[in-house]
C-alpha cells in the first residue's frame, strides 16, 4: 500500500488520484527591485499578482540584489587541462581554446514533431573503458534557456524574467516523449505587485536540436503536454506549494526529478533560511508526485525528512536524513532508482541510496550504501561516496564513456565532473569542466540533459548575476 498523498494545488480543492487535495496559494515576495531591460517591460493585462491570498508564510525571495536580467553571457576562457588529461593523457599538453556559441535567435513557434522516445542506456556488468581518442574536449555556452534573450522568450510567453536551476528528466511517456524542466524561485514582470514571484515553475520541451538552444512550445491551463502548466494564459504557474508543516518557509525548491512509467517524481527541499552565499538551512526534504506529466503535484507526507530535530509538524527526525536534503535521481537499469544525497548547501559530502522503482515515495524501502554493502532502512549508515564540496548535482550513465557520470558545482563556483563504474563508485577525482574564473557573475547548479548521454554533454547552468539559466555544451575527448 503506497503512502498517503497530500496534494497541494493552486486551484480549488479537487480529487487527484482519488485523494482529497488542499489549497495552496502563492505568497507575497519581499525581493529587491528588478533592474536591466525587464525593469521597464510591460505585461499584458490582466496578469496575476504574486500575492493571491497570502495564506502561506511570506518568504524573502531569492533574487540577488541588483540582478540584471539582461546581463550578457560570460565568455569562457581556456578549458582546464585537468579535464583533458583525465580522459586523454596523451592530450595533456594540448590546449582547448573555447569560444562561446552565438546567441540563438528566437525560434518561430511551429508544431513540434512527435519524436521517438530516447532509449534507456544499457548498463554494463563491469567497467569498460572508452576507446582511445585524439580530440580535446571543448566547453561552450549555447545561449540562454530563460529570460528575455532566451530561445523560448520566457518573459513574454510564460511570465518568467528570472529564475534558476532547470533540473531536467525524461517524462517516460512513449506516446509523447518530453523533457521536463523544473526551476526554482521565479520572477515575472517587475511592475506587477510582488514581481510575480513563485516558488517554482515547470517547462516541457521536445527540442532535440540542442545546438541552437532549447525551445519550448506554448503553455496551457489544461493540456498536460503543453510547454508549461499555466494558471493564466501566458503565465506559468507555481507547481509545488507548501504543505504548511514548517512555521517559517522561504522556498520550495526542486532538487531532482525522474519518471517511473508515466508517473513523475520530484525531490524538493523546504527552505527555512537563506543563510549566506552557498549556505542555506532546510526544514525538510520530501518527494512530490505528478500523475499527469507535471500538470498537478502532490507531496507524500511519509517522504518528509527533517535534517535535525526541529518544529516541523507531523514528522520526527531520523538520524542520517540530513544527508539527503538535496541530490539527484538515476535510473540504474537493474530495477532500482538510485537517489544521491547531500546536506543543504554546496559544501557537503555525497551519499547514495537506492529503492525499487515501484516504491520511490516509501522511505522504509530505501537501502543505503555504507561503503561495502547496502543497508536497509537506515540513512545513518550511509557513508560518503565523494568528498569535497558537493553542491547541486545531476547524474547519468554515459554511453560514450561507459561509465556513470556525476556533475556538480562546489562552493567556489566551479563545475566538476566525476566518473565511476557503478552508481555508488568508486568515483574518479573531480575534474574541472568550467572554473569560477571562466564564468564571472557566479555560476552554479549544472544539470545534465537526459537526451545527451554520449560524447556531447548538454546541461543547464545558472548565472547568479543575471539570475537566469544558460545552456552549456561540453564535448568529451
Amino acid at each position: 500500500m503506497p503512502p498517503r498523498l497530500r496534494i497541494a494545488t493552486a486551484a480549488a480543492s479537487v480529487a487527484v488520484l482519488g485523494l482529497h487535495s488542499v489549497v495552496g496559494l502563492t505568497p507575497t515576495a519581499v525581493a529587491d527591485p528588478c533592474t536591466g531591460t525587464v525593469a521597464n517591460a510591460q505585461p499584458p493585462q490582466p496578469m496575476p499578482r504574486a500575492d493571491t491570498g497570502g495564506n502561506m508564510q511570506p518568504p524573502t525571495g531569492h533574487r540577488p540584489p541588483n540582478a540584471n536580467s539582461s546581463a550578457p553571457l560570460p565568455r569562457l576562457g581556456e578549458l582546464s587541462r585537468s579535464l583533458i588529461s583525465a580522459f586523454n593523457p596523451n592530450a595533456a599538453r594540448q590546449q582547448a581554446q573555447v569560444n562561446p556559441a552565438p546567441r540563438p535567435a528566437p525560434v518561430q513557434q511551429q508544431p513540434a514533431p512527435q519524436p521517438q522516445r530516447a532509449p534507456e542506456p544499457t548498463v554494463p556488468a563491469q567497467d569498460v573503458p572508452h576507446p582511445a581518442m585524439g580530440n580535446t574536449p571543448g566547453t561552450a555556452i549555447v545561449g540562454w534557456v530563460t529570460g528575455i534573450d532566451s530561445a523560448a522568450n520566457t518573459l513574454n510567453r510564460f511570465g518568467v524574467s528570472g529564475t534558476d536551476l532547470g533540473i531536467m528528466w525524461d517524462n517516460g511517456d512513449p506516446g509523447n516523449n518530453q523533457v521536463l524542466m523544473a526551476f526554482g524561485d521565479t520572477f515575472g514582470y517587475c511592475g506587477v505587485s510582488g514581481q510575480q514571484w513563485r516558488y517554482n515553475v515547470l517547462f516541457r520541451t521536445q527540442d532535440r536540436q540542442l545546438a541552437r538552444g532549447i525551445n519550448v512550445q506554448a503553455g496551457s491551463m489544461t493540456n498536460q503536454y503543453a510547454g508549461a502548466p499555466e494558471i493564466a494564459p501566458g503565465y506559468a504557474k507555481q507547481i509545488v506549494n507548501s504543505i504548511k508543516w514548517a512555521p517559517t518557509e522561504k522556498g520550495i525548491i526542486p532538487t531532482a526529478g525522474i519518471s517511473v512509467g508515466n508517473v513523475q517524481y520530484m525531490n524538493i527541499m523546504s527552505i527555512r533560511n537563506w543563510d549566506s552565499p552557498g549556505h542555506w538551512t532546510t526544514n525538510f526534504s520530501a518527494i512530490a508526485v505528478s500523475p499527469d506529466n507535471g500538470q498537478h503535484w502532490g507531496v507524500y507526507p511519509g517522504s518528509v525528512r527533517t535534517p535535525a530535530p526541529n518544529d516541523v509538524k507531523n514528522t520526527q527526525y531520523t538520524p542520517g536524513n540530513e544527508k539527503f536534503q538535496q541530490g539527484a535521481f538515476l535510473k540504474g537499469g537493474d530495477g532500482y532508482i538510485y537517489s544521491y544525497g547531500t546536506p543543504a548547501g554546496r559544501r557537503g559530502q555525497l551519499f547514495i541510496s537506492r529503492v525499487p522503482q515501484n516504491a520511490v515515495p516509501d522511505l522504509s524501502r530505501y537501502e543505503y550504501w555504507n561503503g561495502g554493502s547496502w543497508v536497509a532502512n537506515n540513512p545513518g549508515a550511509a557513508a560518503p561516496i565523494a568528498d569535497g564540496q558537493v553542491g547541486e548535482l545531476s547524474a547519468q550513465y554515459n554511453t560514450y564513456l561507459r561509465q556513470y557520470l556525476i556533475m556538480y558545482g562546489n562552493e567556489a563556483g566551479d563545475v566538476l565532473l566525476r566518473t565511476a563504474p557503478a552508481p555508488q563508485g568508486p568515483f574518479s577525482p573531480p575534474q574541472m569542466v568550467v572554473s569560477a574564473a571562466q564564468t564571472p557573475g557566479g555560476a552554479y547548479a549544472p544539470y545534465l540533459h537526459p537526451w545527451s548521454t554520449g560524447k556531447e554533454l548538454y546541461y543547464t547552468l545558472s548565472l547568479w548575476s543575471a539570475y537566469n539559466v544558460m545552456l552549456m555544451k561540453t564535448t568529451l575527448p
